[in-house]
């Protein structure tokens, strides 16, 4: 086989459908979009419209407060930090930093930075470096003869 021979499968890409080109189309006249009527035209934007009703979503009451200001933190347990450090993903004499929780894969996307909680067991002496932990995790850190810094 050369390159000048290499082809799609058939059927492998499909042609777009050409509205509005005459009957024969199978698609011609109001090109899929029925008669009259709002939605027949162009330019709608009718998602929440009730035909002037009171939309439902204006209707219900609204609860709580959404801080637009809230710090989107990563979480990190202490649980899969010993697992990480079992499996050698992570080397616990050396310090523990977001960087390298990313190079581990511990955490994805770093948001405003990453959190260190008190789920799980930690045996291994750790110095860990987060951008804030709970008070139960550094307690469970400092159980094992670790320390905690926290950047808050």
């Amino acid at each position: 086989m050369k390159l000048n021979e290499l082809r799609d499968n058939a059927g492998a890409r499909k042609g777009r459908m050409r509205v509005g080109r005459g009957i024969g189309s199978g698609k011609g006249k109001t090109a899929g979009s029925g008669h009259k009527g709002q939605k027949a035209r162009s330019g709608v934007a009718i998602k929440g419209f009730e035909g002037g009703q009171m939309p439902i979503h204006m209707r219900l009451p609204k609860r709580g407060f959404n801080n637009p200001n809230r710090k989107d933190f990563e979480v990190v347990n202490i649980g899969r930090l010993q697992k990480a450090i079992d499996a050698g993903k992570l080397d616990a004499k050396k310090e523990i930093t977001i960087d390298t929780l990313v190079e581990a894969g511990l955490v994805g996307k770093i948001k405003d930075g990453v959190r260190l909680l008190a789920k799980g067991e930690l045996k291994a002496k750790v110095t860990i470096s987060v951008t804030g932990a709970s008070e139960a995790a550094v307690k469970a850190v400092e159980a094992a003869g670790g320390t905690v810094t926290t950047a808050s």
